[in-house]
């Protein structure tokens, strides 16, 4: 294999991209090559990088480009069960780079993500080289009916963790994830929330993984994701997400995009903080967030069904991503029997 380490602007860590002739899918090939990318990373001193992306050109036929995200979890396992925006944007850079698809101002590349079958449009702002900047738009074919989103079906669910119970909004938009209100976690104000130590770090973790069990999802892996968010005075709301396996020094670029759609979701703790947002349109509304790395602006757009409002697209700006170094010849079969590769897998639809 021929991998490139790639960064995105805002990302935990770097993303090990891997270009591929053809897409795989989960099997014995993939395993092998999760096992050998892995096993390389360690033997290189980059067990930092928590991050992989496989990309092909698309078998979907309104799609340019197939990517599929990989994050590692402490000790050996996968998952595989959800998106990574910094990770696409690496991906997509690579392949332009590597001539997989164009990657020229004006000429949008269409990314079919097989992890969850979402549909991302990258539109490169600046470029193509091992630097670029581009804005990515979640579109949603079909338009999902905003209720729909809840995977309980309800606005607010409780989660216990510990001694206490909190009150939590389920949302599923670009990835799942859970929202909890920064003050039910006596974080008062905005510097509380943005420099909160250990212990909030582990009653996050704590009721991360009751999410994933009410969701029927492995307690261990990566998904749900987790956010606290807080409404402190005028202003963006902020908010202090969890990745893999510390604090996200900024926030995902899926957690932007769920936090945005879950702002416009009646009943959700979002909505009820954050009561006021920007109209960008008939049906677009432009939410303000900030992370401690700094300001985000995701628009959401809906549109009118017979059945109710449904989501249209999600659209983060600005995205920043570049290649770090590559190419890097990553040996495929480091052991005359590779390891079982602990994979946990998306929830079957």
């Amino acid at each position: 294999m021929i991998g490139y380490l790639a960064q995105a602007e805002g990302a935990p860590c770097p993303t090990l991209v891997l270009p591929t002739s053809t897409p795989l899918d989960d099997g014995p090939a993939l395993r092998a090559a999760l096992t050998a990318a892995r096993d390389w990373l360690t033997r290189t001193g980059r067990t930092h990088i928590m991050k992989i992306a496989f990309v092909a050109p698309s078998r979907h036929p309104l799609a340019d480009l197939e990517f599929r995200f990989v994050q590692c979890l402490p000790g050996d396992g996968f998952d595989t069960a959800g998106n990574c925006g910094h990770s696409l944007a690496c991906a997509t850079l690579v392949a332009g780079n590597q001539g997989l698809t164009p990657l020229t101002p004006g000429e949008p590349v269409r990314v079919h993500v097989t992890n969850n079958d979402a549909h991302v449009v990258c539109e490169t702002d600046r470029g193509p080289h091992h630097e670029t900047e581009m804005s990515l738009h979640f579109v949603h074919t079909p338009a999902p009916l905003l209720d729909s989103l809840l995977p309980t079906g309800n606005p607010v669910d409780q989660l216990t963790a510990g001694p206490r119970t909190l009150h939590a909004s389920l949302v599923t938009a670009g990835n799942p994830y859970v929202f909890v209100d920064a003050r039910d976690l006596d974080l008062p104000d905005r510097p509380a929330l943005f420099t909160a130590g250990e212990s909030t770090l582990e009653e996050l973790r704590a009721l991360r993984a009751a999410a994933a069990e009410l969701l029927g999802r492995p307690p261990t892996g990566a998904f749900p994701k987790i956010a606290a968010i807080g409404a402190y005075g005028p202003g963006p709301l902020a908010v202090r997400a969890l990745s893999v396996p510390a604090w996200h020094p900024t926030l995902a670029l899926t957690g932007a995009v769920c936090l945005g759609v879950a702002v416009t979701l009646p009943g959700t703790l979002p909505a009820r903080l954050n009561p006021h947002h920007e109209p960008a349109g008939r049906h677009a509304r432009r939410i303000e967030l900030q992370s401690p790395g700094g300001p985000r602006t995701v628009t959401v757009t809906t549109t009118d069904t017979p059945a109710g409002p449904a989501l249209a697209r999600t659209s983060v700006h600005g995205k920043r991503a570049r290649i770090l170094t590559g190419p890097l010849p990553i040996p495929t079969a480091l052991h005359e029997t590779p390891k079982e590769a602990d994979l946990c897998l998306p929830p079957r639809t």
